[in-house]
């Protein structure tokens, strides 16, 4: 998929408002073999994804061997609306808290006071963090007016090429 494929994709206004949501699903390739797909907080910078986590946490040593991801951003009614993305994950340890970490935890409901006491209780915990820089290498976004996924989208093909025949 060519780059400006990806950002027309991106730029759509529903993929704005999911890129806008709390968490995405990333999935990788454990160094196992296996795969994995965990919840993760993120955010957008216009164009790479985000993620901070702990410099021990398991899924590292998993993207420094396979650096593809895959992820799913989506919503929780009917018909659902789903952002996905494929891309590669670049590894940046960092001093202290990384300022998106914060940024993507802002958007959870707290009190000033409970904002306070949770980003105190962050700085004591981590001396560091590993940025998680996602930089798209292909999109879709299904919405099931516009878009379909792929396999439905063959199957009316066919049912089209049935009914003309």
């Amino acid at each position: 998929m060519q780059p400006n494929e990806i950002t027309a994709i991106l730029d759509r206004p529903l993929s704005q408002e999911l890129l806008a949501r709390d968490l995405l699903r990333m999935a990788y390739v454990a160094t196992d073999g296996t795969p994995r797909n965990i919840p993760i907080g993120f955010t957008w910078n216009g164009s790479q994804i985000v993620v901070c986590t702990a410099k021990n946490a398991p899924k590292l040593p998993s993207l420094r061997r396979h650096p593809e991801v895959a992820l799913t951003i989506d919503t929780e009614v009917h018909p659902p609306k789903i952002l996905l993305i494929r891309g590669r994950a670049e590894l940046d340890v960092v001093d202290g808290i990384p300022e998106e970490y914060l940024q993507m935890n802002g958007s959870y409901e707290m009190t000033p006071e409970q904002r306070v006491e949770w980003e105190a209780e962050v700085r004591s915990l981590y001396d560091g963090m590993v940025r998680i820089v996602i930089t798209p290498t292909w999109a879709k976004l299904i919405d099931f007016e516009t878009t379909l996924p792929t396999a439905v989208e063959e199957l009316i093909r066919q049912r089209a090429e049935r009914q003309r025949a």
